[in-house]
């Protein structure tokens, strides 16, 4: 399989760059900071980015998307990388979809995709309950009721929660605490009665949330898929937003290796720029070389996400952990062959490091994938 974009990837990698480097540059991060946004994204850009048919990327046709894949999804992702975009993409476009169209029923898919796609849903994801991504863990309870089931739980770092309609829930209807057999999932609207939000700005200025569910009565319309079958359902939820955060952080990479080159090449020492510095030349040189390692690793995982390999998961794991590492060291190396002014918040390099430290350890940090890579492999 190529390692390559088709040409109808590459029109749309074009698109999009120009458009998020014109609608949402990095300085729109930045004020969305100073101001302390009520929303940590801005709505007007969300919904140039709705008419585009970004939300429903991963939405069949019939229900009003344009289906085009993960590998598409992950162009867009890429891009947004470059710029910072901050927006619910990833956790509605990617993996709300990828859920709904997934493991949906009829009806569900009825209900929730074409305002999924039509962007007037929001979708957060809720399933870590400790400081540290591991999706077996839970101890949030689903009991049955007379008309569905009774959630009570909390949920840790649920990405774009307080803005979130919809929540995916995970939780225990049978098994022990790490068990990955007994957990169900839920569609759960964020206005139902006895969930509480308590949202939380992270260091990158992203949004998160903790999710308090007390005694939620749900009907069983929003179990998704089959009750206490719920693990294999989830992972493939985790592996699509793994894999689009990936190439989030691989395009994030590439734009700190430009910006870095750029000031190197630019910055006078000695009476010559320091990027005729043979020590910066290999530094430089070492990181676009694992950025494309790191590239190659990204595609690779989306294709195999849109070929439903049985190894899918193995090879997502292994983009997340390869790329996560090379997104801090492109930080970092763009910090330091920046100099001091590169710790400063006049230059955006900061942002780039603060966003990579959370993405990285998101769904899984490089450690988490690499163990689960060689759990896959049985060594």
């Amino acid at each position: 399989m190529a390692m390559v974009l088709s040409d109808e990837q590459k029109i749309l990698r074009d698109t999009a760059r120009t458009f998020l480097q014109t609608s949402a540059p990095i300085d729109q991060l930045r004020r969305l900071r100073d101001e302390a946004s009520a929303d940590g994204f801005d709505r007007k850009t969300w919904e140039s980015v709705v008419e585009m048919g970004w939300t429903g990327v991963l939405v069949p046709e019939d229900h009003g998307g344009v289906g085009m894949g993960h590998v598409a999804a992950g162009v867009i992702a890429e891009e947004m990388g470059r710029t910072l975009m901050a927006s619910p993409y990833l956790s509605t476009a990617v993996m709300g979809a990828t859920a709904v169209v997934g493991y949906g029923s009829a009806s569900q898919c009825n209900k929730w995709l074409p305002p999924l796609a039509a962007g007037s849903l929001n979708v957060a994801v809720a399933v870590d309950e400790g400081r540290s991504h591991s999706p077996a863990s839970i101890s949030t309870t689903a009991q049955p009721t007379e008309r569905g089931f009774r959630i009570s739980g909390s949920k840790f770092f649920v990405a774009d929660g307080h803005v979130a309609d919809l929540i995916l829930v995970s939780a225990r209807s049978a098994g022990g605490p790490n068990d990955t057999n007994g957990i169900s999932l839920f569609l759960v609207p964020s206005a139902a009665s006895g969930i509480e939000i308590q949202r939380q700005t992270m260091v990158d200025s992203r949004n998160s949330a903790t999710v308090r569910l007390e005694g939620v009565e749900v009907d069983a319309e929003t179990l998704l898929g089959e009750a206490g079958a719920g693990y294999s359902a989830l992972e493939h939820v985790l592996d699509a937003g793994r894999a689009c955060l990936a190439a989030e952080m691989s395009g994030s990479a590439q734009q700190c290796l430009a910006q870095t080159v750029d000031y190197i090449t630019t910055r006078q020492q000695f009476g010559q720029p320091i990027g005729s510095f043979q020590a910066l030349q290999h530094r430089a040189a070492h990181l676009f070389a694992e950025i494309e390692i790191g590239r190659s690793a990204v595609i690779r995982a989306l294709q195999a996400l849109d070929a439903a390999s049985d190894d899918r998961s193995l090879i997502v794991s292994v983009a997340k952990s390869k790329v996560g590492w090379v997104a801090q060291l492109a930080a970092q190396e763009a910090i330091q062959m920046h100099g001091g002014i590169g710790m400063t918040d006049e230059l955006n390099i900061g942002f780039f490091l603060k966003r990579v430290r959370v993405a990285e350890a998101l769904y899984g940090d490089t450690n988490f994938h690499a163990d689960k890579f060689a759990r896959l492999r049985n060594y």
